[in-house]
């Protein structure tokens, strides 16, 4: 195929050939210019036919147990007949380690199911831009006609709130009686969740999943929710086991149905889009100061000049943007 034909890509994905769909991704994710000037029409393309999936995302803290219970609500949606597509929002770098390609292997079931889509995000790069591609990825898995999108963050930190700033449901899954209460999750996280999800809850770890669950419905009573039409929920399922899966997605459904009646998905959406948009303008603007030669000229030195206390940072800042702005 002619990687310059972007008509292919777009008949590809609409008509749900499962190979066009990654290679559209692939381009999206690609640093090229012409790469990205192509992806860029293939977007704007594609957009008409997006927006009818349920967006949801999920974090946890690492040995949570998120692959397998992704492979457990994926399997079970695809076995009533949905089509899922998991992505995953990863800005790995050598100090938090490789790629998620590992938790392909471990979602294997889910991903030889003809129904069901993965996609590890790319290793390295800021989380501003990772974020960016997994949207344009998800808008590509909603034309190839995927109806149920997961996004998942590699563990804990800044990635929950660029997952939250793209779904339509936020679910925090939790270990059972991990000793600290907030489990190393911080107070943001969970004030960003629609429902929370205590996982492992079998066998030795019943109980205190059990005693997890109570925990965190009282945490939650302190907290003031996000929705005026929805207060978050904590649930507890054994992925191994496909207990308490059917539940949560009844909750997923139950607040798809709240907040489209009230119009809060709807505004959500847009205000995200508008989000979305000024992220995209910062990424560009931040991109084209450090490029222009009046600036790349002056760094070096100003940034040694700051860390010798030979002037502030909000001088040195001062003289990079006047140069930039004369440039």
């Amino acid at each position: 195929m002619n990687t310059t034909d972007h008509q292919a890509y777009i008949d590809g994905v609409l008509n749900r050939e499962r190979r066009l769909v990654s290679k559209t991704i692939t381009l999206i994710e690609s640093s090229l210019g012409s790469h990205q000037e192509l992806a860029r029409k293939i977007i704007d393309s594609l957009l008409p036919h997006t927006g009818k999936a349920i967006r949801l995302g999920i974090t946890g803290v690492p040995g949570v147990g998120k692959s397998t219970f992704i492979e457990s609500l994926g399997m079970a949606l695809v076995k009533d007949g949905h089509r899922v597509a998991v992505l995953a929002v990863d800005p790995s770098s050598p100090v938090t380690g490789g790629s998620i390609l590992g938790d392909k292997t471990r979602m294997e079931r889910l991903a030889q199911e003809e129904r069901a889509f993965i996609r590890p995000s790319p290793s390295g790069g800021s989380l501003g831009g990772v974020a960016h591609r997994t949207r344009e990825a998800m808008l590509v898995c909603e034309a190839a006609g995927y109806d149920v999108i997961l996004v998942e963050t590699v563990g804990i930190g800044q990635s929950e709130v660029a997952v939250r700033s793209m779904v339509d449901f936020f679910l925090v899954l939790l270990q059972p009686g991990a000793g600290d209460e907030l489990q190393g999750i911080k107070k943001g996280a969970l004030e960003l969740a629609d429902a929370l999800v205590v996982n492992k809850a079998d066998g030795g770890n019943l109980a205190a999943a059990k005693r997890t669950q109570g925990e965190h419905t009282q945490a939650l009573g302190l907290l003031r929710p996000q929705s005026q039409h929805w207060k978050p929920v904590v649930l507890a399922v054994s992925s191994l086991e496909n207990r308490g899966i059917d539940e949560v997605w009844g909750t997923i459904l139950e607040h798809s149905a709240v907040l489209g009646a009230s119009g809060e998905r709807a505004g959500r959406r847009r205000e995200q889009a508008r989000a979305w948009m000024w992220s995209l303008v910062e990424e560009g603007l931040r991109r084209a100061f450090r490029s222009a030669p009046s600036v790349a000229g002056l760094v070096d030195d100003l940034e040694r000049e700051v860390e010798s206390l030979r002037t502030t940072p909000a001088a040195a800042a001062r003289v990079l943007l006047e140069a930039f702005k004369n440039s």
